[in-house]
C-alpha cells in the first residue's frame, strides 16, 4: 500500500495517515490540490550495495501487542531501475517540463505517471500514452497506444494509469496542464490501441477481475469538487456501466482502494474526522457492498488484507493516535477488533505497506523519519532511525514482496533509495557518487517554545561554510493546517537558494500533522491561533539564535498556509522584510460563510462554521487575515493566485489586496519623510489549477521579488537557477 496514500491524505488535509494506495482521491477543498503536490525523481546512474547494520536493533518507537533495493540480484547496479519496481497500483506524478541536473555525473529527471504491469512499461512521452518493453524503458523504443492531441485539451497531462489485470485494458486519468477536471480514458490494448470508452469528471479508477475473467472498472465520478458517485463498468462484447453507490451526506467523499493483494476493492467513504468502508469482492464485483464498520463520529479506519484478515489502521480508543489492529474478513465490525500493535505519543503514521510475512510501517517521530517492521509470523517488532538529513518519503508500489524499497528526500537533496530486505533483516542504501550538497550544507533539529509552553520542531538548513549567520537571508516556510505535513520535497529552486547562502527553515507548528493527529487538533477550530504563536516563537527563536535578522527574513506559504502568513503579517509584521504567497487562503470568514461555494461544507470541521455558531464566528474575526488588516507597516508582499481556482476564490485574493493597499496608503500618508512603502504585487496567473510548482515564469518572479526586496545581488542564483532546469 503505497503510493495512492499521498492522493488520499491530501485529500484528508493531512490529518491521518497514508495508509498506501487506499488513501487515493484528495478530499477535495479550498485550499489543498493533492495531485501536483509532490514531484517524482528517478537517478539514472546509482550502485546499491552499502548494508547500513550489522544486527537487530530494539524498538524504540513502538509497543507491540500480541494478538489476544537496494539490492537486488546479488547487488547489480542496474537491478534496482525504478521501473523494474514500479507496480501497476503506482499513483500519479505530476507533469513537469524540467530535467534537473543537480550534478556533471549524474542525472536527475522527473516523471510523470508511469506504472509496470508484465513486461511493459505504460508511461507518458510527449503528447502521448505509450508503452515499451520493461528492459527498453529508457530507450525511447516504444508503442504509441493513443495520441492525446487528439483530445484537444491545453497541454494533456496523464496522472494516472491503471492497466487491467489480464492486460487488455487500461484506463488513464487525463487533463489539461491548468485544470484539475480529469476525464477517464478506457483503452484497449489487445490486437490494435484503440479508446473504448471516455468518462468526464473521474477521480479514483481500479480494475477487478471476476471469476469468469473478465475485467470490471470501478470509478468514482466528481462533481463540482465533490466526489459523492460511485459506478462500475465492462467492456467489449458485454458493455455495462452502472452507479452501485451514491454518498448523500455533502460533508462527505468516496474513493476506491484495490488491496495489495488484488482480493479486495474498498470503497471508502469519509469526512475530515469520520470514516466508513464497505467491502467488495474482486471475484464478485458485481455483488453488493459488504459493510465494515458503520461511521462512528470521530473515528477514522482504512483497511488492507492478507491471508483472509483484515488489517485496520484507527485512531479509535486511547491514545488519540493510530493503532494497528486486526480482524477475521467474515467478521468485520468494530467490535471483532484485536488491538496489536501501536506507536508512541507524538508519531504520525506516514504511509503502511503490507507483505506476505511483514508490514512496514514508515514513520515520522520528533520530527525524525523511522521505520517498524512488523513480523507477522513472530510477532516480532524492529524499529530502524533513518538518516538524520531526511525529511521525507516517497514511496512506489512495490510488487516485490521479499524486499521493501523506498526513497528519502529533503527539500534540497534529490531522492535517494534504500531496501529493506526481510531475508538478511538489514536496510540497504544506494551507493555510489556522493551528492556535493551532503557535505557542503547542514540540516539542524531546533524547538522553539510557544506561548503555552509547547515546544514547537523546526527544521533548517544552511551551508556549512557560511560565516556570520546573522548577515544571511532567511527564508521561513509555513502551513499550519488540515493535519498536512509541510511539504519538503526535494524543488532544486530550494537547493540554488542554500547554495547562494540562504538559510532555509521550516516551522512544523500546529495545525499540522507532523507529531500526529492531536497536532492538528490543537491547532484547528477554536484552537487555530495556536499555529499563529507557534509560528511567532519560531520566527523569533531563529533570530535569537543568529539565524538572520528581520530586514533580512522573508516568509512563504500556499493555500491554506497563506492563513498564518496574513494574520503574522497583522500582528508581528516587524518580524518579516519580504512574504511570498501561492493561492493563498487569506479571507476565512466570508468564505466559510458562503455556502453555494463547493467546499465550504466539507471545510466546518477544520475552520468552524461562522453562520451558525456565534462562537466560530467570532474566534476567526481575530485571526482572518482579511478582517485584521489596519494602517500600519507591513513587509512587502508578492502573491501568485490563478484566475479559475476554485479552491481559493480569486475574489477573495483580490479584496485582500486592494484593502491591504489601502491601509498601507494611509499609513503611509502619515509616516513622514524617507518611509519606504512596501510593494504589494498581485501575479494573477491564467487557468484553473491551484498551484503550478513547476512554472519557470513562477519560480523567476518569486525570486526576483525576494532579491531586490532584501537587497541581494541576484546575478549568481539566476545563473545556478539555469543550469538546474531545462524548460
Amino acid at each position: 500500500m503505497q503510493q495512492k496514500t499521498k492522493l488520499f491524505l491530501q485529500a484528508l488535509k493531512y490529518n491521518v495517515p497514508r495508509i498506501g494506495k487506499c488513501m487515493q482521491k484528495p478530499l477535495l477543498s479550498h485550499c489543498n490540490f493533492t495531485d501536483h503536490c509532490h514531484n517524482r525523481v528517478k537517478s539514472r546512474k546509482y550502485r546499491l550495495i552499502k548494508c547500513l547494520q550489522d544486527k537487530n536493533k530494539k524498538p524504540d518507537l513502538a509497543r507491540h501487542f500480541s494478538r489476544r533495493r537496494i539490492s537486488h540480484k546479488n547487488l547489480l547496479p542496474v537491478a534496482y531501475k525504478k521501473e523494474k519496481y514500479s507496480s501497476k497500483d503506482m499513483d500519479a506524478f505530476e507533469k513537469v517540463r524540467t530535467k534537473l541536473e543537480t550534478q556533471p555525473q549524474e542525472e536527475y529527471e522527473i516523471i510523470n505517471a508511469e506504472v509496470k504491469h508484465g513486461s511493459f512499461v505504460y508511461y507518458q512521452e510527449g503528447c502521448c500514452l505509450v508503452r515499451s518493453k520493461d528492459e527498453g524503458a529508457d530507450s525511447g523504443n516504444y508503442e504509441v497506444l493513443v495520441n492525446l492531441e487528439e483530445l484537444k485539451l491545453d497541454r494533456p497531462v496523464i496522472d494516472c494509469i491503471r492497466v487491467a489485470p489480464d492486460e487488455k485494458y487500461l484506463a488513464a486519468k487525463v487533463r489539461a496542464e491548468n485544470s484539475e477536471a480529469s476525464s477517464c480514458l478506457v483503452v484497449k490494448i489487445f490486437d490494435q490501441p484503440a479508446v473504448e470508452a471516455s468518462f468526464p469528471n473521474v477521480s479514483s479508477v481500479e480494475w477487478v477481475k471476476d471469476e469468469e475473467g473478465e475485467d470490471v472498472l470501478f470509478y468514482t465520478f466528481q462533481r463540482n469538487l465533490r466526489c459523492n458517485d460511485a459506478y462500475r463498468a465492462t467492456f467489449g462484447d458485454n458493455k455495462r456501466n452502472e452507479r452501485f453507490y451514491t454518498e448523500k451526506d455533502p460533508s462527505y467523499f468516496v474513493f476506491l482502494y484495490l488491496t495489495k493483494d488484488s482480493r479486495y476493492l474498498t470503497l471508502n467513504i469519509m469526512n475530515k474526522t469520520t470514516s466508513e468502508v464497505w467491502l467488495i469482492d474482486g471475484l464478485s464485483p458485481w455483488d453488493p457492498p459488504v459493510l465494515i464498520q458503520k461511521r462512528i463520529p470521530g473515528v477514522l479506519y482504512y483497511v488492507e488484507h492478507r491471508d483472509d484478515e483484515l488489517y485496520i489502521l484507527t485512531n479509535v480508543g486511547e491514545p488519540t493516535e493510530f493503532k494497528l489492529m486486526r480482524t477475521a474478513v467474515d467478521s468485520p465490525a468494530i467490535m471483532n477488533w484485536d488491538l496489536f500493535f501501536t506507536m508512541k505519543r507524538n508519531t504520525k503514521v506516514v504511509d503502511l505497506d503490507m507483505f506476505k510475512d511483514h508490514c512496514v510501517l514508515f514513520l515520522k517521530h520528533s520530527n525524525l523519519l523511522y521505520v517498524n517492521v512488523i513480523g507477522l509470523a513472530d510477532d516480532s517488532v524492529r524499529s530502524l532511525k533513518l538518516p538524520s538529513w531526511a525529511c521525507g518519503f516517497i514511496l512506489e508500489g512495490n510488487p516485490d514482496l521479499k524486499n521493501c524499497p523506498f526513497q528519502l528526500c529533503s527539500p534540497i537533496r534529490p531522492p535517494k533509495y534504500y531496501t529493506y530486505k526481510f531475508a538478511e533483516g538489514k536496510l540497504f542504501e544506494e551507493t555510489g557518487q556522493e551528492d556535493p550538497i551532503t557535505k557542503n550544507s547542514r540540516v539542524l533539529r531546533l524547538e522553539a517554545k510557544s506561548k503555552d509552553g509547547k515546544l514547537v520542531p523546526i527544521t533548517v538548513f544552511h551551508k556549512t561554510d557560511s560565516d556570520d549567520l546573522e548577515k544571511k537571508p532567511l527564508l521561513v516556510h509555513v502551513y499550519g493546517a488540515y493535519g498536512m505535513d509541510l511539504k519538503m520535497n526535494f524543488r532544486p529552486e530550494r537547493r540554488v537558494l542554500v547554495d547562494d547562502g540562504w538559510i532555509l527553515a521550516y516551522c512544523h507548528v500546529r495545525g499540522g500533522g507532523e507529531l500526529g493527529l492531536q497536532w492538528h487538533i490543537d491547532g484547528r477550530l477554536t484552537k487555530k491561533l495556536n499555529g499563529l504563536a507557534d509560528l511567532e516563537a519560531c520566527i523569533k527563536l531563529l533570530h535569537a539564535q543568529g539565524f538572520s535578522k528581520p530586514s533580512l527574513t522573508a516568509l512563504t506559504a500556499f493555500s491554506a498556509g497563506g492563513v498564518l502568513v496574513g494574520a503574522l503579517c497583522n500582528s508581528e509584521p516587524e518580524l518579516l522584510r519580504a512574504v511570498t504567497l501561492e493561492a493563498p487562503f487569506l479571507d476565512v470568514l466570508n468564505t466559510m460563510m458562503d455556502t453555494t461555494l463547493p467546499l465550504t461544507l466539507e471545510e466546518l470541521e477544520e475552520w468552524g462554521n461562522p453562520s451558525s455558531d456565534e462562537k466560530h464566528k467570532n474566534y476567526i474575526k481575530r485571526y482572518c487575515p482579511c478582517q485584521n488588516i489596519k494602517p500600519q507597516h507591513y513587509p512587502s508582499i508578492h502573491i501568485t493566485a490563478y484566475e479559475n481556482d476554485e479552491r481559493v476564490p480569486l475574489k477573495g485574493i483580490v479584496n485582500y489586496t486592494e484593502k491591504l493597499k489601502e491601509a498601507i496608503t494611509e499609513h503611509s500618508a502619515n509616516a513622514g519623510e524617507g518611509y519606504k512603502v512596501p510593494n504589494i504585487i498581485l501575479d494573477v496567473q491564467p487557468g484553473g489549477n491551484h498551484v503550478v510548482e513547476d512554472s519557470q515564469k513562477k519560480i523567476t518572479a518569486q525570486f526576483k521579488f525576494l532579491y531586490e526586496e532584501l537587497g541581494l545581488d541576484s546575478i549568481n542564483v539566476f545563473e545556478n537557477l539555469k543550469k538546474h532546469f531545462k524548460f
